[in-house]
């Protein structure tokens, strides 16, 4: 069902075009809430009936307008304005200049009912101020994330349909435990039915949300941002166990969570093990390790080291002086005493 289409949130909407826009047409009420001219006249007459005072005049310069003796409503958001406004505090997201948007539409409303000289150093920022961004953020949909939230929030099993990052698709049923943001990025923690194992999922990978009848009960003593941390690296298509050349104290400082558990192998070498999605990106962060260290698991892990490896080769290769080209490459090997 969708809320904003009943005739009373359709008659909200055009209480508050009115409110916003004194002296607007018909034609154009209509035209701002997406219906005929007839409709919005209905949406017109249910305010009336409701005891709010809506005069008109008819000329070129009339229209409708909030009479005298209305008390302001409080102020009334969509789930979907709400949700908006919600994560675009938690993740940074900024859509405020773009009254089409949720976040926009639901500034508009509060600025609106600020007094009119706050409400004007309001707008200077909100026109003059410019957000950089976050690249590697990824906004989920606002549906699929309050169907997540409440199924979260009721213990319902829910059965998703899911995209990796490359480009598999499958469908699972899962025991939603939590939602968190962690850099920019939504997760889905919970318990997959299939693998009987803790996972976290991208929401924004999220095709589809069918929640359950079956109810569930969570660990009783969850730290959600903890347990995330602890399963970033598990569960993805692509497993892969990595021997790395230097102590574990060492190593550990340089190892970021979403690559996998690390393990100690004794004084002078530990051993990482976890998934990807992304076998590119994996080994990237692997580069960084500033170690020598062997992939013994995972075809597609080596396969795509193999490939950064060649790049940055014909990267060397092109930059050496003139004389050198032909010369055989020298691998270069970085102790594990220079781990930092």
């Amino acid at each position: 069902m969708n809320v904003d289409a009943s005739p009373t949130a359709r008659a909200l909407m055009a209480l508050e075009l009115i409110q916003s826009s004194p002296g607007i047409t018909a034609d154009r009420l209509a035209a701002k809430l997406g219906v005929s001219e007839r409709a919005a006249r209905r949406y017109v007459g249910i305010l009336r009936e409701a005891d709010v005072p809506i005069d008109s005049a008819r000329g070129p310069y009339g229209g409708y307008r909030v009479g005298r003796g209305l008390r302001l409503p409080p102020l009334m958001f969509t789930a979907a304005e709400a949700l908006g406004l919600v994560m675009a505090v938690l993740d940074g997201h900024h859509e405020a200049s773009d009254p089409t948007e949720p976040v926009g539409s639901a500034l508009g409303k509060i600025m609106r009912a600020l007094p009119e000289a706050v409400a004007a150093q309001a707008q200077a920022v909100r026109r003059t101020t410019a957000p950089a961004p976050d690249r590697g953020a990824a906004r989920p949909e606002p549906a699929t994330t309050t169907a997540l939230v409440q199924a979260c929030s009721n213990h319902r099993r829910v059965r998703l349909g899911y995209r990796s990052e490359a480009g598999s698709e499958w469908h699972m049923e899962v025991e939603p435990w939590a939602v968190v943001v962690r850099h920019g990025r939504w997760y889905l923690l919970c318990r997959s039915r299939a693998a009987a194992a803790t996972r976290a999922y991208r929401i924004d990978r999220v095709r589809e949300v069918e929640v359950l009848d079956d109810t569930f009960s969570p660990p009783a003593d969850l730290d959600p941002v903890a347990t995330l941390e602890e399963h970033l690296a598990i569960g993805w298509e692509y497993e892969t166990e990595v021997v790395i050349d230097a102590p574990f104290d060492a190593v550990a400082r340089c190892i970021p969570r979403t690559l996998g558990r690390l393990e100690s192998l004794g004084s002078q070498a530990c051993r990482l093990t976890g998934s990807t999605g992304n076998p590119v990106w994996y080994v990237e962060q692997l580069a960084a390790i500033p170690a020598s260290y062997q992939i013994v698991r995972g075809p597609e892990i080596r396969d795509a080291a193999l490939a950064l490896g060649r790049r940055l080769l014909a990267a060397s290769a092109a930059a050496d002086p003139p004389g050198a080209a032909g010369q055989e490459a020298t691998p270069v090997t970085v102790p594990a005493s220079s781990v930092t």
